[in-house]
């Protein structure tokens, strides 16, 4: 009598652009309703940013991301997989990094990496392979010696983050990961973020530093309350229109090689353009209208005009002025 062959596994589900949906996402603890029906796609290959303030849900939503906590309701699918009916599989396609992790005393940051690589199941061959890969692609092989209670804040982090590396997850899930880093560490840090984005690989990423993120990020995701405010390109925050009662309109920040003279004369007599606000070097203007080609429209017919131009851009709010303006809209 022959052993009869083993069940085939269910087959993977059909991979589409989408790699993470969210829907409807509830999570309370006993009387705190952190998160509260949350609803977001990310794409293949995107780099998100994730921005609240302290107690907005953040953490509490990258956690049932992770596996780590289960929703009250609702649901996160990714690749195709629930993340409470299939977390073992969801795991090996999501990489964690926490905003702290524990050290272990007295083991060096090889030994640590390799304990790790040991715990997703590479044999001991694949182990140093992979750690010494992520090693030298975390910058950490200077370290492999250094015992963990002996690193500073920005080599810990970047330990954190080679962790999160070892089993190569398709999807990146980051809670803080510049937060207390010197400034060299952090640019470290977006070289690292950029060369995973370029690899395929999918981020989300939660962080305080609001500019940092519009920079690394494709989109960005606002929540407060646990609640979703935005979620949309940098850009378009970045780029707000002037609320002026004048219609929808560009800010221009023009700088002028001595007097602003000419270039306020110019704006007061030109349709579509007027003063906003009138500075030392230069003026800050608005043009009606929200299209690039009537910026450029502008520059051109102010130089033909003889107004010494020296520096000409839209304006841009920063991004923690677009959040605070958001959460003001939202709240009563």
């Amino acid at each position: 009598m022959t052993d009869a062959a083993p069940p085939a596994p269910p087959p993977l589900p059909a991979k589409t652009d989408t790699l993470v949906e969210v829907n409807g996402l509830h999570r309370v603890f006993d009387s705190v309703h952190a998160v509260q029906d949350l609803s977001f796609a990310i794409r293949r290959g995107a780099v998100v940013g994730f921005i609240g303030a302290n107690g907005a849900g953040k953490t509490t939503t990258m956690r049932i991301m992770a596996t780590l906590d289960e929703p009250t309701s609702g649901s996160v699918v990714v690749d195709g997989l629930d993340v409470v009916e299939e977390p073992a599989r969801v795991r090996r396609l999501v990489g964690w990094m926490p905003d702290a992790f524990g050290t272990y005393p007295n083991m060096t940051v090889f030994e640590y990496l390799d304990f790790f690589a040991r715990s997703y199941g590479f044999s001991r061959q694949q182990r140093r392979s992979r750690v010494e890969e992520v090693m030298d692609f975390a910058d950490l092989t200077p370290l492999a010696d250094r015992q963990m209670g002996k690193l500073s804040k920005g080599m810990g982090q970047r330990l954190c983050f080679g962790r999160m590396l070892i089993p190569d997850p398709a999807f990146m899930i980051l809670d803080e990961p510049a937060a207390g880093l010197d400034p060299k560490a952090r640019l470290e840090f977006k070289n690292l973020v950029r060369l995973l984005a370029a690899r395929g690989k999918t981020l989300f990423i939660s962080s305080h530093i609001l500019s940092e993120l519009g920079e690394m990020c494709d989109s960005l995701l606002f929540i407060d309350g646990g609640r979703l405010v935005f979620h949309g390109d940098a850009d378009d925050l970045k780029h707000g229109t002037t609320d002026a009662g004048q219609g929808e309109e560009m800010a221009v920040l023009v700088t002028v090689a001595g007097p602003t003279g000419p270039l306020v004369e110019w704006a007061e007599m030109t349709p579509g353009w007027r003063v906003l606000e009138e500075r030392r070097d230069g003026a800050r203007l608005a043009c009606a209208g929200n299209d690039a080609a009537l910026l450029a429209d502008g520059l051109r017919r102010m130089v033909s005009a003889g107004v010494p131009v020296v520096e000409f851009r839209r304006e841009q709010r920063r991004l923690e002025e677009a959040f605070v303006d958001m959460v003001k809209e939202r709240r009563p």
